[in-house]
């Protein structure tokens, strides 16, 4: 999701937390993160609205002063669809891992660089030709 550049110190200060978008269709999921300057916007919420349904007080919310700004704002493209955007912004590194200290039996990580170990072509790791990468690449004809 990309924001105007007035409205991301409010966003990032926590005072923004929604947008009104009106897309072809939806461009976000929930849960889904999005890249904003150095910290990342995550999606709570998308609900389709109408174009009534924007009253001053979400438009206020969304950091406009009024409807009609805001929809100046948001009908740029051809869609037809408004979406309302519930969202929070997570500060650079917040969505890091912890380092070290990891819960026992907690080896999600280990048990995924194991299977990409297995899951390597043969010609990078020495065995057979027999991986599920190399049946792809065979039914490709690479």
């Amino acid at each position: 999701m990309v924001f105007i550049e007035r409205l991301r110190e409010g966003i990032r200060r926590g005072r923004i937390r929604c947008s009104i978008r009106v897309w072809t269709r939806a461009h976000v999921k929930v849960g889904g993160r999005y890249q904003m300057d150095e910290g990342q916007i995550v999606v709570d919420s998308i609900v389709p609205i109408r174009i009534a349904d924007i009253t001053l007080d979400l438009a206020h919310e969304s950091g406009f002063d009024s409807v009609k700004d805001l929809l100046a704002t948001a009908c740029h493209g051809r869609g037809n669809r408004v979406f309302l955007i519930r969202f929070h912004y997570l500060r650079p590194g917040a969505w890091e891992a912890p380092r070290g200290g990891g819960t026992k039996g907690d080896d999600r990580g280990s048990t995924l660089l194991r299977r990409i170990r297995r899951s390597t072509p043969a010609e990078l790791d020495g065995k057979a030709k027999s991986g599920p990468t190399e049946r792809w690449r065979r039914r490709r004809g690479d």
